[in-house]
């Protein structure tokens, strides 16, 4: 019988709508998929190949929990670099992705009853991480532009709020929060004395001059309070590997590392290897895949916007788009009838081959998710049976 906690979970709408398009395409069908937070692009040549060098090295043993030392120190060079935050290597842990670390950071400040604030919309995992946690998710709507609602933030700030989970550049919206909001929220987290858990997997994929902000750059005492997560998967094109971190305070960092002993250990041997090149030789590959993303996201907004009755906040970061489709509820085609945007997605699916991800799943039920992740022939292809199947909703 399954324990109260996993009956209790819900299950991943992104990973359920993958594993139908899979079962779509094995029938033969030809599915553009707007849905996977994955990057189309090949994980640049310098990573495999260092990979491959480890292997040939036999760098296949056991590894320190936390990872190889070679690698901590570079994940805090990047920090320092990049981010203008100073970190040691006795504060990082090298986990099975940005999700393991998440799920490391959630569960080792989190006791019973334990309140985490999430500002929505938001990726559909952080909820049910704080329930397997036996914590109480407090959700926060941002505002209409899908930035930060610090007053509605510091509303719901209890003497049980233990922490807030911010994800910036943002999944789902693309949104990039502004240094006002990240100060503003700072100066919450140091009066009230919680945690700030800073998911920043899309730092590397901001457009229009739009910087990344670590929030625990600010100052002393929110460094002291943060945890910052991030990885491999989005910037450079592995998410496959699984590999991810977090940097946090060296107390917090050693519970965290203490965690995921009992659980998978260290990540994997040669995966970490990669990993180290990847942070040493390949900006230029980073950027070339930025570049790539930012022609995608605007061509993708401009045909977006121009259908009827459709409306979008331009996102400054990450690889979505999360347009409002509210106004074709309640219309039908033939025995077609949309109520929400569950059935906005099922119905664009099966008549257009098209694959987009629910608002729902993330807080936003007026919204669909379009992840610009498939290649720009593919994208004009997609968009015109998009468009294609609109038009005949009455």
């Amino acid at each position: 019988m399954l324990a109260k906690r996993i009956k209790n979970m819900t299950p991943s709408a992104t990973s359920e709508l993958l594993g139908k398009v899979a079962e779509m395409r094995a029938k033969g069908e030809d599915i553009i998929a707007f849905s996977a937070g994955e990057p189309d692009l090949q994980t640049p040549q310098e990573i495999t190949d260092a990979c491959k060098k480890a292997l040939d090295g036999g760098k296949t043993k056991y590894t320190g929990i936390a990872g190889i030392l070679e690698l901590r120190k570079a994940i805090c060079n990047k920090l320092e670099k990049d981010n203008g935050v100073f970190y040691i290597p006795e504060q990082i842990c090298v986990s099975t992705g940005a999700k393991q670390a998440l799920y490391n950071a959630v569960m080792s400040i989190c006791d019973d009853g334990d309140e985490i604030i999430i500002p929505t919309p938001c990726w559909v995992s952080y909820v049910e991480m704080v329930k397997l946690a036996q914590g109480v998710p407090v959700l926060v709507s941002t505002k209409a532009d899908y930035s930060l609602d610090v007053k509605a933030i510091e509303e719901k700030i209890t003497s049980k709020t233990k922490a807030i989970i911010i994800n910036t550049p943002n999944n789902p919206t693309g949104v990039c929060y502004d240094e006002a909001s990240l100060k503003a929220l700072a100066e919450l987290a140091i009066q009230y004395d919680f945690y700030v858990i800073a998911d920043e997997i899309y730092e590397k994929l901001v457009y229009d001059g739009n910087p990344h902000i670590s929030i625990a750059g600010f100052s002393k005492e929110i460094y002291e309070r943060t945890i910052i997560i991030n990885g491999f998967s989005k910037s450079h094109s592995m998410t496959g590997w699984r590999i991810g971190y977090s940097a946090a305070p060296k107390t917090l960092a050693k519970g965290i590392s203490s965690l995921q002993g009992h659980i998978t250990s260290n990540s994997t041997t040669f995966v970490q290897w990669a990993a180290v090149e990847a942070l040493q030789s390949c900006d230029a590959s980073v950027e070339q895949m930025r570049k790539v993303f930012l022609e995608r996201r605007n061509y993708l907004f401009e045909k977006l916007c121009a259908l009827p009755g459709i409306t979008c906040v331009k996102p400054c970061g990450a690889f979505y788009l999360m347009p409002d489709v509210s106004r074709y509820f309640g219309k039908k085609d033939g025995e077609w009838e949309i109520k929400d945007s569950i059935d906005f997605c099922q119905y664009i699916l099966e008549k257009a081959k098209v694959a987009i991800v629910p608002g729902s799943a993330f807080g936003m039920p007026k919204t669909v998710r379009f992840a610009y992740t498939e290649s720009m022939e593919r994208i004009e292809e997609g968009v015109k049976r998009f468009a294609n199947a609109l038009k005949a909703l009455r």
